[in-house]
């Protein structure tokens, strides 16, 4: 049996046409963006129409478009930039205990330079509490940063409600849409947002790039210096054929959008409906009525993750234990921790299930099945443990 891979939320497998266009991007496009010569204007056309088509799709301003390296830098440049910017007008920052690392790690270090960070508590489906929003705001915050849709378990959180909260106050609004974007409506003329970064390579696109919006008027100090690159808020020469093809993953996910949600739902329909058929027990992490279609998590009550991790690969299935940053750690997620408490069984006991735009219904149901194969034989194994 082939490889099956149900990791997508880690990293997309690139998209045959974006491979195409990077490949045609480094065999004819020779020069620095930067330089005044006809190789350089040919380099810097392509950045510029790159920019065009991926703020047209959010419905920003082509200026409002800073790329980046990914979500990890994105986030950084947002909230260590927007920190030091405004730090005249307050050094309070709320963001939640479930945001990917790139957030959490980076207001870490926050603190450690005098500012202070309240995380806000979710509930067991993961969501937060608009109304510990409201309580927690303060004259001094300048910067609340809430992801779109949760890496591990799916949840997506009330964001447009969350931007009209924060209209009429100083505070911006930063949000990590690595993972929603592409499944997810999200245009910033409708909801107030002042910063949004994302990730190319959750969407068929490359590694290594990705972009952050910056709303115009927005006080944003750069961390990075060199060169006057991205309006001088991130030096270093662009990657032009990594644009291009960020550029052209973009215009597939408005091309495919509501095909790649039914794909999804598709797919995330078919193993749940084999774990039933299998008669397998298990539990849905995340908000039944806000998700993202692509993240599945699966609570399996009596299992311990890094072995049945370890039995699905050698059986051909690849899955995760939540977000890629932190696959190589034993230490319960800190998602799950943060719905369920420490020393919860959903947290060593879960596995992501993670969909793409194309999918094979047989290998789907294969899947669903070794799974529930693989369950039923760790499940069986403690029970027999236990009575021994």
């Amino acid at each position: 049996m082939s490889p099956i891979y149900l990791d997508h939320a880690a990293t997309t497998p690139i998209d045959p046409e974006v491979l195409q266009i990077m490949v045609e991007t480094y065999q004819q496009v020779v020069g620095n963006p930067s330089s005044i010569h006809s190789f350089g204007r040919q380099a810097r056309k392509i950045v510029d129409e790159s920019r065009h088509t991926i703020a047209k799709y959010i419905g920003a301003r082509s200026r409002e478009i800073v790329f980046t390296s990914g979500g990890t830098e994105g986030d950084n440049i947002a909230i260590l930039g927007t920190a030091f910017a405004n730090s005249d007008k307050g050094k309070h920052i709320i963001t939640t205990k479930i945001e990917h690392h790139g957030v959490l790690k980076t207001c870490a270090y926050l603190e450690t330079q005098g500012f202070t960070i309240d995380y806000l508590d979710v509930d067991r489906t993961g969501r937060i509490s608009l109304e510990e929003l409201k309580s927690k705001l303060r004259e001094d915050t300048i910067l609340v940063s809430i992801m779109f849709g949760n890496n591990e378990v799916g949840t997506i959180q009330p964001i447009h409600e969350i931007a009209h909260l924060l209209a009429d106050h100083q505070a911006y609004f930063h949000t990590d849409v690595v993972q929603a974007f592409g499944t997810a409506d999200m245009d910033v003329k409708d909801t107030p947002i002042d910063l949004m970064s994302m990730a190319g390579h959750k969407i068929g696109g490359p590694k290594g790039i990705g972009f952050l919006f910056v709303r115009d008027g927005l006080s944003l100090q750069a961390y990075t210096h060199g060169g006057d690159q991205e309006r001088k808020r991130r030096a270093g020469t662009e990657n032009v054929p990594a644009i291009a093809g960020l550029a052209r993953a973009v215009e597939k996910v408005g091309e495919h959008f509501h095909e790649r949600i039914d794909n999804c739902l598709h797919a995330r329909q078919i193993i749940l409906e084999t774990l039933d058929e299998e008669k397998v027990t298990y539990k849905i992490n995340g908000n039944p009525d806000h998700f993202l279609p692509q993240v599945l998590n699966l609570y399996f009550p009596g299992t311990n993750v890094e072995t049945l991790l370890t039995k699905l690969d050698l059986a051909g299935v690849a899955v995760s234990s939540g977000s890629a940053c932190t696959a190589g750690s034993v230490e319960p997620s800190h998602v799950l921790t943060a719905m369920f408490g420490e020393r919860a069984p959903e947290t060593v006991s879960s596995i992501r299930v993670s969909f793409g735009d194309l999918i094979d219904e047989d290998q789907i149901r294969e899947a669903g099945r070794i799974i529930a194969a693989s369950v039923r034989d760790l499940v069986s194994l403690r029970k027999a443990g236990e009575v021994l």
